[in-house]
């Protein structure tokens, strides 16, 4: 970067003050992490979700790889016969690509559910991991009929089959985040005890705030560790009160060491936490060095595509709108740093979020709050001559009207003028 006088570097400090990291000493994530992707099990639980054909979660699954996702929950086999295709055809892909992702499979405390991933797992000649869940919340134990002691002998007698098969074993605690102490206690005891690896914090349907999250992630750690045990401790969260990716965030803070989301946040009734929207800040904070997100986009739009949940124009990074302007100061600010041959500052100047740091471009539209400059910019980088009268043109119209120009609307005007034509080829 090229300091604007001309007297030499400018480093990224001097013109972005950072408030964000102002009062914090050293990294802010104290341990070692890893990222859980369910969006081929909770995420397809949404209503309005449409089950992706086999081949499109094949090239999630890829996708999800490259950009250096640690796990994916890929099924639930006790559902019935497809899962179980779709289970074991996605198992034996990253087999035989040998894939870095580790693979798993939800299973309800049952037999029934874990003898299925028993069987891939057998048949493939491969690990994969069971996340057997229980709900553990008193509202949930009222609604179901269930005491604790029958909890407590459904969850051993899961995790115990798991485990005798050599399976990697997270137990998984629906509701975690309305359940009492005194419940969660007996609950993780008996996990631990019967060798399961990881718990599952689960904010199901999700109640917690920051405060929360750090409530429930401190007493986990404290019994986990006065057990003298090893076992890691997930953090999974819903959006109902819109708090979804900042607990994500702060779980990593307060000592989760493996967060689980969703692309586009997909899920049941508003959604799950983004694991789009995680990676992005994650990578933002310094936390994901070296790591290559820039399949980001393409395995949100994949997600869209295959399970038929459109993008809000306003969704961060891969929305339509997400580096578009076509306001005036916006935009001249943008044309003023590229001018200076600066990408990296016009990559910033009104985006906290580089888009070519994640395979997108800053956008400059037409409309009516824009300034010639737009025009001119929209002009240069379409070929056309950005002669004066065309330019006066296209700006007047965009004044009179009450909405942003698509290319084929300014292409109209440019030819309602009679006179203009590109000078290079668009």
């Amino acid at each position: 970067m090229s300091e604007p006088n001309g007297h030499g570097p400018l480093a990224e400090s001097e013109i972005v003050y950072d408030w964000n990291a102002a009062e914090r000493h050293g990294p802010l994530i104290h341990s070692k992490f890893t990222l859980h992707d369910e969006t081929l099990r909770d995420g397809i639980q949404s209503p309005s979700v449409v089950d992706p054909r086999i081949e499109d979660k094949l090239q999630i699954l890829h996708l999800l790889d490259q950009m250096g996702v640690d796990s994916v929950n890929i099924g639930l086999p006790g559902a019935g016969p497809r899962a179980v295709e779709d289970v074991t055809t996605l198992a034996r892909e990253a087999r035989d690509a040998k894939l870095t992702i580790k693979v798993a499979c939800a299973a309800r405390t049952h037999l029934n559910d874990v003898r299925p991933i028993v069987e891939i797992s057998q048949k493939l000649g491969m690990p994969i991991g069971v996340m057997t869940f229980i709900g553990s919340s008193p509202i949930r134990q009222y609604a179901e009929g269930w005491d604790l002691q029958r909890i407590v002998d459904m969850s051993a007698e899961a995790i115990d089959l798991s485990v005798k098969n050599g399976l990697p074993t997270t137990y998984v605690t629906e509701d975690t985040t309305r359940a009492r102490p005194d419940v969660l206690t007996r609950l993780f005891r008996n996990a631990i005890e019967h060798g399961a690896d990881r718990l599952c914090l689960c904010d199901t349907v999700g109640h917690a705030t920051p405060d929360g999250t750090r409530n429930l992630i401190r007493f986990t750690r404290n019994l986990i560790d006065g057990m003298g045990a090893k076992v890691g401790i997930d953090w999974h969260g819903h959006n109902d009160r819109g708090l979804a990716l900042t607990n994500a965030i702060y779980s990593l803070e307060y000592g989760a060491d493996r967060v689980h989301g969703t692309l586009l946040g997909v899920g049941e009734r508003v959604g799950n936490a983004a694991l789009d929207q995680i990676l992005v800040n994650l990578k933002l904070l310094g936390e994901l060095p070296g790591r290559d997100l820039s399949g980001l986009v393409e395995a949100c739009r994949l997600v869209s595509r295959a399970t038929k949940v459109p993008i809000p124009v306003s969704y961060p990074l891969v929305g339509a709108d997400a580096f578009r302007t076509a306001t005036g100061v916006h935009a001249a600010a943008i044309i003023k740093a590229e001018k200076k041959g600066d990408a990296y500052l016009a990559d910033r100047i009104y985006s906290g979020v580089p888009a070519g740091m994640f395979g997108r471009e800053q956008e400059i539209e037409i409309g009516p709050m824009s300034g010639e400059s737009n025009v001119v910019y929209w002009l240069s980088r379409r070929g056309f001559d950005p002669q004066p009268a065309l330019v006066k043109h296209v700006f007047a119209a965009a004044k009179a009207s009450d909405h942003i120009f698509t290319e084929a609307e300014v292409r109209r005007i440019i030819d309602d003028l009679g006179r203009a034509a590109p000078a290079a080829s668009a």
